[in-house]
C-alpha cells in the first residue's frame, strides 16, 4: 500500500510539472506538448496533478471541451478509489448505522 501511495504522489506530481513545462513552452512559443498527451498523464493516474497544474499556472483553463475531459477524468479517478475502498466504507457506514 505504501508503494502505492508513493508512486500515485510521484505520478502527480510528474503530471503537474509536465503541465508547467507546457505552459512555459506556450509563453516562449515553442512547439508545445500534445494535448492528448495531457489527457493520458491525467488518466493514468495523475488527474491530482493535472488539476492542480491547471489550477496554479492557469494553464488550459479556457478551452471547455479539455475541461470536460479533465473533469471526467478526476470523476474516473474517485470512482476507482471508491471502489478499491468499498469494503472499507461499507464497513464505515455500517457501523454509523447501526
Amino acid at each position: 500500500m505504501k508503494g502505492f501511495v508513493f508512486l500515485f504522489l510521484v505520478f502527480n506530481l510528474f503530471t503537474f510539472l509536465v503541465f508547467g513545462y507546457d505552459k512555459y513552452l506556450a509563453r516562449t512559443n515553442r512547439p508545445r506538448v500534445r494535448e492528448k498527451t495531457l489527457l493520458n498523464l491525467a488518466l493514468m493516474g495523475g488527474s491530482v496533478g493535472a488539476v492542480f497544474g491547471q489550477k496554479i499556472f492557469r494553464h488550459k483553463t479556457k478551452k471547455s471541451l479539455y475541461r470536460f475531459w479533465i473533469i471526467l477524468v478526476v470523476q474516473f479517478a474517485l470512482f476507482e478509489l471508491m471502489w478499491y475502498y468499498a469494503p472499507v466504507l461499507a464497513q464505515i457506514f455500517r457501523s454509523l448505522w447501526a
